[in-house]
């Protein structure tokens, strides 16, 4: 489980910085240097935390340097005021920021669009103005005095002395993400780039994911600001505010914002290059002024331009990681539910309607799904089909009617809480994380199935949960005849194999009914015929199906009964056979021609 770092000259080089300061004399880093990379590791804690929220979350924030003022200010404050430890400084700032960052994300994460990263330079503004018109924290003039941290008395009252402290931080930080991302919550926090429908639907909880990686990220802030105080000995606003929140996403998008080690290599361009420009630029231009900020927005045009990953990925070329989840091994399988007995009524649709406005999608359709059989859907374009179909999966709230699985009504309930219930699905466009392995995109199935949670993933302390879910989604894959493209990524199987995959990914869910929107689209004759045998062979299992299709060969030799729509209605229920003598399904198909 988890990503493997195995290039020496990696490890080499984290040596290398480590000793930097303590190097003889001849070599050692000069006080200049020391204090440069102090300050790359005191941005780097907290563009790690961006390449979180903003790189695989794709919640893009300008408001991190607030919570890096938070903690400065809570160490700042009860160490001089009240002169208490800095490590109770350290403690009251990180619950006074996670307090923060939990109230904020719970509004500000339900943002989307350019809504978004206004809301996040709303409350850094807020937080900003905060800390210079409070008298406790004197204003804009700030604390001073601010005591030097003590490790078993040693006196970290320089530069060279606490850089150590700061780089350790940056390294168990970069560690702490790339565990968590490599665990199932991970999983769950890499499926929000591509939106939620997919993630809600194999139970994951978007909203609540949002806020935990929302406050992670505002933790390793805060501690950002701790480390910041006491190298400072002083705070004031002004490092607390937009400008730096601007530039801490900057150096997370140039080092790559997708990349935990980008972050570091980000901090470190952009904290070199705007040290070098401060003393180049007033020299060419005989004036000073912040002139460094109009070249960081050239710069950040042309690398958008032309290279949008960030400059991580060229150097990784040099320091190679093998990323890839451990070969699930022999362990005991996940508990299962029973299937329900056979020819039993599992799904009851009854009446359902959904309106959009004035335009009625679905017009009081009633059907049902019994145990062990496969069930087709199909219609015209414009029938409904997939509006009935998303209403069942709980991605569209009906307008009335009703919804009983398993004798429980679900017309109410959210996708992950269907997904709970026993009901797995697949989208008619594949939805799936392209530069995930195989065996990662299959095991958020299990997510509902597993128990570890994200403070457990990022101490690593879920290993036999992991092997557990690992081994799952490997089961399911060989179920589905996957299984030899365990450690590929997903994006290079061919349309037909994503298709199946979405298939092991739904079967993860241990469903009881799975929900198929139209599989068979853009797959070839033989592949079609192998999907066909997989579904037989899943309802020989026990397996209940309902599928959306537009194949007509397809599901008249696949399915055990028909409902056919148009224009929001149904019009003909039955067996294959007698579907195909119909004459309402002929006159919809093919407007009356014999």
């Amino acid at each position: 489980m988890g990503s493997t770092l195995r290039n020496k000259r990696f490890w080499l080089f984290l040596i290398v910085v480590l000793a930097l300061p303590v190097l003889p004399a001849p070599l050692r880093a000069p006080e200049y240097w020391v204090t440069l990379l102090n300050y790359i590791g005191l941005y780097s804690i907290v563009a790690i935390g961006l390449v979180l929220l903003t790189g695989i979350g794709g919640m893009t924030s300008f408001g991190q340097a607030a919570f890096v003022g938070l903690g400065a200010y809570s160490t700042a404050l009860l160490s001089t005021t009240y002169g208490l430890s800095p490590w109770l400084g350290l403690l009251a700032g990180l619950v006074v920021t996670t307090v923060a960052a939990m109230l904020i994300g719970a509004i500000t994460m339900r943002l989307s669009g350019h809504f978004l990263p206004l809301g996040t330079i709303a409350w850094g503004l807020s937080l900003f103005f905060l800390f210079g018109n409070l008298n406790v924290l004197g204003k804009y003039d700030g604390i001073n005095g601010i005591p030097s941290l003590d490790v078993f008395g040693w006196q970290l009252d320089s530069g060279r002395r606490i850089y150590y402290v700061i780089w350790v931080v940056v390294i168990g930080a970069a560690i702490s993400v790339q565990n968590l991302l490599d665990s199932r919550p991970g999983r769950a926090i890499r499926a929000l780039r591509g939106g939620t429908t997919m993630a809600e639907a194999m139970g994951v909880n978007t909203a609540w994911m949002k806020v935990v990686i929302f406050t992670y990220a505002a933790i390793l802030a805060s501690i950002s600001g701790f480390l910041y105080a006491h190298l400072q000995r002083a705070v004031n606003p002004t490092p607390f505010g937009l400008n730096y929140g601007i530039l801490f996403l900057f150096m997370a998008v140039v080092g790559g914002v997708e990349h935990v080690w980008g972050a570091v290599l980000g901090a470190a361009i952009l904290t070199v290059l705007q040290d070098w420009l401060q003393s180049l630029l007033p020299k060419l231009l005989g004036s000073s002024g912040n002139y460094e900020v109009i070249v960081f927005g050239v710069l950040m045009v042309l690398l958008l331009q032309f290279a949008r990953d960030g400059v991580w990925p060229f150097l990784a070329r040099w320091f190679p990681m093998r990323r890839h989840a451990d070969t699930p091994r022999e362990v005991e399988a996940l508990p299962r539910r029973s299937m329900p007995v056979a020819s039993e009524a599992l799904l009851v649709v009854d009446k359902l309607s959904k309106t959009f406005g004035g335009l009625v999608a679905v017009n009081e359709v009633s059907f049902t799904v019994k145990a062990g059989e496969i069930v087709g859907l199909i219609g015209p374009n414009g029938a409904g089909k997939s509006t009935t179909f998303n209403l069942v999966s709980g991605v569209l709230r009906a307008s009335s009617g009703s919804i009983t699985f398993a004798g429980e009504r679900i017309d109410r309930c959210a996708s992950r809480e269907i997904a709970r219930r026993g009901i797995g699905r697949t989208f008619q466009h594949v939805r799936l994380l392209p530069r995930m392995s195989v065996l990662e995109n299959v095991a958020i199935g299990a997510h509902l199935r597993g128990r570890g949670g994200v403070w457990r993933s990022i101490v690593r302390l879920n290993g036999a949960d992991e092997t557990r879910l690992m081994a799952e989604a490997a089961r399911q894959l060989d179920r589905v005849g996957l299984s030899r493209y365990l450690h590929n990524e997903a994006g290079s199987l061919a349309l037909g194999q994503q298709r199946i995959l979405e298939i092991a990914r739904a079967l993860c869910v241990d469903p009881t009914l799975l929900l198929l929107d139209e599989p068979a689209a853009g797959l070839r004759y033989q592949e079609k015929q192998a999907l066909a045998d997989l579904l037989r062979k899943l309802k020989t299992e026990g397996t209940s199906i309902l599928l959306v299709e537009h194949d007509m060969d397809f599901v008249m030799n696949l399915t055990d009964h028909l409902v056919v729509m148009e224009f929001g209605t149904k019009i003909a229920e039955g067996q294959p056979a007698d579907i195909q003598t119909n004459q309402a399904v002929l006159d919809a198909y093919l407007g009356g021609v014999e």
